[in-house]
């Protein structure tokens, strides 16, 4: 790997060339993600269940498209092949109702760590929540206008919730 070295000076690129530090709101927001992502790495290489492994690619995979359309400025936004949008919330839905005729939820705090996949499934909602705080500051700041980000977040936590407890009692 051939080393750039052009984020010595604490310094990233977003996706249409400008350079902002690293602790702009974009870097952190979309490095959020990335940490995310990371954890369902985790969860999907350690499950043996191949239906939460289908799931967590595909979040993982709207997670990166997230990330690239937070990496980048308005006027660059229509140079991006795709954006996360009202379908992808609603498909996040579709799941949350898909895993809850398979999942008993008690009625009582939940204490991540019944199994290892659904404890790196905690985590990595927990993450979400971060990068969801996060998201809401850039629009609050107006640095960023899709609202299906924002509802994609918040469903994506609460399927997360019920994913980690489908693994429980599925995996």
């Amino acid at each position: 790997m051939k080393f750039s070295k052009k984020g010595d000076g604490g310094e990233t690129s977003l996706l249409g060339g400008q350079r902002v530090p690293k602790f702009d709101p974009r870097p952190e927001t979309y490095g959020v993600l990335d940490e995310a992502s990371s954890f369902l790495g985790v969860a999907r290489a350690s499950t043996g269940n191949a239906h939460i492994k289908d799931i967590i690619l595909a979040v993982q995979k709207d997670l990166l498209v997230m990330g690239a359309e937070l990496s980048t400025l308005p006027e660059d936004l229509p140079k991006l092949q795709r954006r996360i949008d009202a379908a992808d919330a609603e498909r996040i839905e579709d799941i949350i109702d898909d895993l809850q005729h398979h999942v008993k939820l008690k009625n009582e705090f939940i204490y991540p760590g019944e199994t290892v996949v659904s404890a790196m499934i905690d985590v990595a909602r927990t993450t979400v929540r971060r990068a969801e705080r996060k998201a809401a500051r850039m629009k609050n700041e107006g640095l960023v206008d899709n609202p299906h980000i924002h509802q994609y977040l918040n469903r994506l936590a609460d399927m997360l919730f019920t994913l980690a407890r489908y693994e429980e009692q599925n995996g």
